[in-house]
């Protein structure tokens, strides 16, 4: 079964219990499915179905800093329940022990000594925690950490 496969029938399992929030961003997920499949003329495999659940949750955690910042917080809330139903269909994402280790390891093989170095460290931290669904803005966090930026 593939992930779009997954979405409609949790979708349609959704519906019948009347879980109106869970029916509400699965019916968002699978209109963007659709709407990229429409966008590429084929059908999505499961990295670029992976690559779209992964951008979805970072448009609501964009969302959720505006509506905090504009003390919205009865919308920041509905965006992160819908970001916590999307990533129930993402791989487990790498820990920040794993995503320190990576970096730590990037550093030293790029031989990284300063901010200027942080786009070599970013690409040789992301090549390493592909598909561990690690969370861009904690990385650049990390790297910015330890290269004293």
């Amino acid at each position: 079964m593939t992930l779009k496969e997954k979405i409609i029938s949790d979708l349609t399992t959704a519906m019948k219990s009347r879980e109106v929030a869970r029916t509400s961003t699965l019916r968002m997920v699978k209109a963007a499915f659709m709407n990229r499949e429409i966008e590429k003329r084929a059908e999505l495999d499961e990295e670029e179905s992976l690559k779209l659940l992964r951008s979805m949750v970072k448009q609501r955690r964009d969302s959720i800093e505006q509506y905090v910042k504009g003390a919205r917080q009865e919308l920041a809330d509905k965006e992160q329940a819908e970001i916590e139903i999307i990533e129930a269909y993402l791989p487990q994402g790498a820990s920040a022990g794993q995503i320190e280790i990576a970096v730590s390891e990037a550093i030293a093989e790029t031989e990284a000594t300063s901010m200027k170095d942080m786009g070599k460290v970013m690409k040789a931290v992301q090549a390493k925690l592909a598909g561990q669904n690690a969370d861009g803005r904690t990385v650049s966090e990390i790297v910015k950490a330890k290269l004293g930026g």
